[in-house]
């Protein structure tokens, strides 16, 4: 249902609820850190994958298991927490997201080695899973009007545009001057800080009690998206045909359907099927599967691209990240505005036909390319994915009665990190074989254009046929 169609006589008032127009600065504050040390976990620990994998030992499918630890958790149990959100009151759960993670990172900071820093890891993402989806819910709790929201919307994705930029340049000098383990420390400052900013200006949603858990769906969520990385990682170390590999894939088909057929007949599933018969929360939703595939997967192997083929130090990669970052801020701000001028369904396909263009010039990178030769193609990759992340995320939200923010908030981001962990599985398994990095990584570009240009044209044909 669309946005402007709800009443909000319709919905029990959320309790001690402040007019959505008085919203404090300070609540949106909370919520864009909560999303903001979520995605500098993104930057910050891929600047460190060299230091790391030389402290603790390991190729490209260890560090790639550093990395999808965190996006596996994050993904499978997003849409529990969004759900639960909605159940107890999305306040008390964004709060605890945050203590969570703020103790995972000091886990982090003191792992012995690289199994107790990959369980450290899972933790931090089921940590993010519970802040990202019940930010969003406050947020659309707080700020009903489309406008409003839109705006808040960028806010709070310039937010974490801000720490995705500062993670390469802050990782990259606490690496060189401290070492790995001082990235996971800077987590502290960030999680109190948010923890009183909630405490002090967030007003609590409206709960629904009677909202249950899918424990069944949420099990087969993990186990499916555990298996199908973990074959796609493992495929590219120990060869496709590998009879582990084969039975990965195997267990997260079977998983997979056992998951589609457990939210068919669940009373309260955790995945609301019925959700995707709306047609701008399935495309939404599929896009944003699409984004991340391309996008993050390509910062995994950019990331040992510079340390490892251009044996860049930790602090050049991390500046060498910084303009690519940077670009994301004023473009998340600049979003807002360009939707309501040409609409957010044009403004998600000009994003995603920038980020397309921007993978195409990166084609003929070679082991000595410049880095000048290399940076404008870069910074259009994270221009055109701060362009269509805000109307992307609004126009979702906007599809959903208020009731189900968290559940919509939770599919959304869900997708997205499962795009993210199938990013990273695949393009680190194409750069894996012995001296075929580079080949990878023209064939990850490849697949990275065609995966947004799909996007553009789902949302673009999609959205044009609703009207």
């Amino acid at each position: 249902m669309p946005a402007e169609s709800i009443e909000l006589h319709s919905f029990p008032q959320v309790r001690n609820a402040r007019p959505a127009q008085a919203a404090s600065p300070l609540m949106l504050a909370a919520m864009s850190l909560g999303y903001g040390v979520v995605q500098l976990d993104v930057t910050i620990v891929n600047t460190a994958l060299d230091a790391m994998g030389k402290t603790l030992g390991g190729g490209v499918a260890e560090l790639q298991w550093v990395v999808s630890a965190y996006t596996i958790a994050f993904a499978a149990f997003i849409l529990t927490a969004g759900a639960l959100g909605d159940r107890i009151g999305a306040k008390r759960i964004f709060m605890a997201g945050f203590a969570i993670f703020t103790a995972a990172s000091l886990a982090c900071a003191l792992s012995p080695n690289a199994v107790a820093l990959i369980a450290a890891r899972l933790v931090q993402g089921l940590a993010a899973a519970i802040l990202v989806p019940n930010s969003l819910a406050l947020l659309n709790h707080a700020y009903p009007d489309d406008r409003q929201r839109g705006r808040a919307v960028a806010v709070w994705a310039a937010g974490a545009s801000l720490a995705l930029t500062a993670g390469p340049f802050v990782g990259g000098g606490l690496i060189t001057l401290v070492g790995w383990r001082a990235i996971f420390l800077v987590n502290l400052p960030i999680g109190l800080a948010g923890l009183w900013l909630a405490w002090r200006y967030a007003d609590e949603t409206t709960r629904a009690p009677s909202r249950e858990i899918d424990l069944p769906g949420q099990l087969a969520a993990i186990g499916a998206l555990g298996a199908l990385a973990g074959a796609i990682i493992e495929g590219g170390a120990l060869g496709w045909d590998h009879p582990a590999v084969i039975a990965a894939f195997a267990a997260a088909a079977i998983l997979g359907l056992l998951f589609v057929w457990q939210e068919n007949r669940a009373a309260q599933p955790m995945l609301p099927l019925s959700q995707f018969s709306h047609r701008l929360f399935a495309l939404t939703s599929l896009v944003g599967l699409l984004v991340n595939i391309a996008i993050y997967g390509l910062i995994f192997v950019l990331s040992l691209y510079f340390q490892r083929i251009n044996g860049l130090s930790a602090w050049w990669t991390g500046l060498a990240f910084v303009p690519m970052m940077g670009a994301v801020l004023p473009v998340n701000l600049l979003a807002p505005r360009v939707a309501e001028r040409i609409g957010a369904c044009p403004t998600i396909v000009v994003g995603a036909c920038l980020s397309a263009l921007g993978c195409l010039g990166l084609l003929g990178v070679a082991p000595d390319t410049s880095y000048g030769a290399i940076c404008v193609q870069m910074v259009a990759i994270s221009a055109g994915l701060g362009l269509l992340v805000p109307p992307l995320t609004s126009t979702l939200l906007g599809s959903v009665e208020k009731a189900r923010s968290g559940i919509a908030a939770g599919v959304l981001n869900a997708t997205r990190q499962t795009g993210s962990v199938l990013g990273v599985a695949l393009f680190g398994s194409l750069v894996a074989g012995e001296g075929a990095f580079m080949a990878g990584l023209h064939l990850s570009l490849v697949i990275s254009t065609a995966a947004l240009l799909l996007a553009a044209t789902v949302i673009g044909l999609g959205a044009s046929s609703r009207a």
